[in-house]
């Protein structure tokens, strides 16, 4: 629960003039006295107060526009080129030896599982439109078109980082060290795209996003440890379906991870209204018997 503490001094200049004496001003200082739960045009009370209502979130068009329209472009053009990889070489298959993998990874390799790939997939088709339940809240519905801009923003930062490690880097998936499966699929170009795991980075963004903004429009409300949950909840069901279907290695886990939840926790973070989300100080002036101000913190 915020506390609001509002602290008003006020310096009143009164000025005594005596008959038959020179003119002597004295001056009376009331002290600031300070006040607890001082009512305040916070978003929620906006209404009652007839006060304008106060931006969760601000967007920066310099930034934003560029940062999503280079991230958004850049993936679309990569997912083409990552997922179309040249055959590899049957030699080079052949030769695949999991002693050359690091320790931490190693446990890893061989792993496969067509059934755990495609649940996988569901849940990564299935979170992708997460914050459209958004629409089903009255005050985030009011910024539905802001808060979607900030989730196109988040996602092609993420797909920015993922395709830019895809594309770069060839890894190979750790089902290609299984020899069980017939070698014209472990030659596949798409296995040498574990680094690092996009599947787990997308879900972690998009449903660390959605708990984020419900957090920054209800600040108060206990629900958000239920979408705080139900993202981790998510994104870690999604790591252990890839890693069991052989798709990455741990530390590519790992990585996919860390940029999914930072991406998007930070990306609406990052643009909250520091009069709402943060600490803020404000100041205004006071008219009445007297000149002074009124200074609130809110935090």
């Amino acid at each position: 629960m915020q506390r609001v503490y509002s602290f008003c001094a006020a310096l009143l200049l009164s000025f005594n003039c005596f008959a038959q004496t020179e003119a002597q001003p004295s001056i009376n200082l009331i002290a600031a006295v300070p006040v607890e739960n001082i009512s305040l045009a916070l978003p929620e009370e906006s209404a009652k107060t007839g006060l304008p209502k106060e931006e969760v979130y601000k967007l920066k068009p310099k930034v934003d526009i560029p940062v999503t329209a280079v991230g958004t472009a850049w993936s679309l053009y990569a997912f083409t080129k990552i997922y179309s990889k040249d055959d590899s070489p049957v030699e080079d298959i052949r030769a695949l030896d999991k002693n050359n993998i690091n320790g931490f990874d190693r446990w890893a390799a061989g792993k496969s599982s067509d059934k755990a790939d495609a649940q996988s997939n569901i849940l990564f088709y299935g979170v992708m439109p997460l914050p459209i339940v958004f629409l089903a809240d009255k005050k985030i519905r009011q910024d539905f078109g802001k808060v979607s801009f900030l989730y196109l923003e988040a996602m092609s930062i993420t797909g920015l980082l993922y395709t830019g490690s895809t594309y770069f880097v060839d890894r190979y998936r750790p089902e290609t060290y299984n020899t069980n499966i017939p070698a014209e699929y472990r030659t596949s170009g798409n296995l040498r795209n574990a680094f690092f795991a996009g599947h787990v980075a997308l879900v972690a963004t998009s449903s660390f996003f959605a708990a984020q903004v419900y957090n920054d429009y209800h600040p108060d409300s206990k629900l958000k440890y239920v979408f705080y949950g139900a993202a981790g909840a998510a994104t870690i069901t999604t790591a252990y379906l890839r890693h069991i279907a052989g798709k990455h290695f741990p530390t590519d886990i790992l990585l996919g991870t860390a940029i999914g939840t930072a991406s998007g926790i930070l990306v609406p973070r990052l643009h909250r209204n520091v009069n709402i989300g943060g600490n803020a100080l404000r100041i205004s002036p006071r008219i009445g018997n007297g000149y002074g101000f009124s200074a609130v913190y809110q935090f």
